[in-house]
């Protein structure tokens, strides 16, 4: 266990690490500090404590899904099929909670095939037609500043239903191409407002 640096009385440790004599740090750079530190210590306190709320949170989630299961008769076995993508409202209708799992997509390397099969398809196509699809096409396949593609954009080209052999192969190397590589539960509470719609509560701090 690496034990913290005993820092000497009158001194304060700089951002370099190095020791410096408090009497020679300017008293305003003093009262920020101290206006940090506050903050930094009030904002993890409420982290820890929105973290604790969200296992709580969860583990009622789940005590309910179990309550309703034993109520059904539900196996053991089966309960895991209940879990996630559920809506609950108060009974007023005031409010409505949205639990629901999201699953995190990543591409193997059949995209590469769809992708030359689709470039293949689109050489022919646009040589007698508008290059609409084409500037779709390369929207989907467009790179962001990782590296990585746009799973929405990637996923919208499987709604087109043209009627071409090579254009379904791509569509199916989409397809084998997925691969989920978690999945991640949220929930997000919502308030109906005067005209009925109901509009999200948020806990982010910028949002407020």
């Amino acid at each position: 266990m690496i034990e913290a640096t005993q820092i000497p009385e009158g001194f304060r440790e700089n951002a370099k690490g190095a020791l410096v004599p408090v009497k020679t740090i300017r008293e305003s750079d003093l009262v920020i500090d101290q206006f940090v530190s506050g903050a930094a210590a009030e904002w993890l306190a409420l982290q820890q404590q929105m973290r604790e709320f969200k296992e709580q949170l969860f583990a009622d989630f789940n005590a309910l899904l179990d309550l309703i299961a034993e109520k059904y008769h539900v196996k053991k076995g089966k309960k895991n099929g209940m879990k996630g993508n559920v809506t609950l409202f108060t009974f007023d209708g005031k409010y409505k909670l949205l639990v629901a799992i999201s699953d995190a997509i990543t591409f193997g390397p059949e995209l590469q095939a769809a992708k030359a099969l689709i470039s293949e398809c689109l050489t022919v196509w646009t040589e007698n037609s508008g290059s609409e699809l084409k500037t779709i096409v390369n929207a989907a396949f467009a790179v962001d500043s990782q590296g990585q593609v746009n799973v929405g954009r990637i996923l919208s080209l499987r709604r087109y239903s043209i009627d071409n052999e090579q254009w379904r192969r791509a569509m199916t190397a989409i397809s084998d191409a997925i691969t989920v590589v978690g999945s991640k539960e949220y929930v997000r509470l919502y308030q109906r407002n005067e005209v009925g719609a109901y509009l999200p509560i948020p806990l982010d701090i910028a949002s407020l």
